[in-house]
């Protein structure tokens, strides 16, 4: 498991709102890994990890974007039926509430990658 950063941007939900942060951090050469984005009505939020903290907080200051950063984990599981399901019951079992947690693979990749972040740092998983 890697401990990683999480940024979460909030956004107004309209047309290239998410294509400015895109380019504010491409432009820097900040390569994002991965990237989540929801709208609710008027709003909404960017998640993203990327490759540079440094870099994106430089990027995202210089373009006026708000974020939050949080301490996130990032886990590979087996890509097969009732991965996820073991994996967050054992997280359960650990009393951990999950703030946020999102999950990525392609069909043919033999790995997924679990990234979720907890409502306190002390209840971080380990194992």
């Amino acid at each position: 498991m890697a401990k990683t950063r999480q940024f979460t941007i909030a956004v107004e939900n309209r047309p290239g709102a998410v294509a400015e942060i895109a380019r504010a951090l491409g432009s820097a050469k900040v390569n994002i890994l991965a990237l989540l984005g929801t709208a609710q009505g008027t709003s909404g939020t960017v998640q993203l990890i990327v490759d540079d903290t440094k870099g994106a907080k430089r990027a995202l200051g210089a373009a006026n974007l708000s974020y939050k950063e949080n301490v996130a984990e990032e886990i590979e599981l087996p890509n097969r039926p009732g991965a996820l399901a073991q994996f967050l019951e054992k997280v359960a079992r650990k009393d951990i509430n999950l703030s946020s947690v999102w999950a990525t693979t392609s069909k043919s990749a033999r790995k997924a990658t679990v990234t979720y972040t907890a409502e306190t740092e002390k209840e971080e998983f380990v194992g």
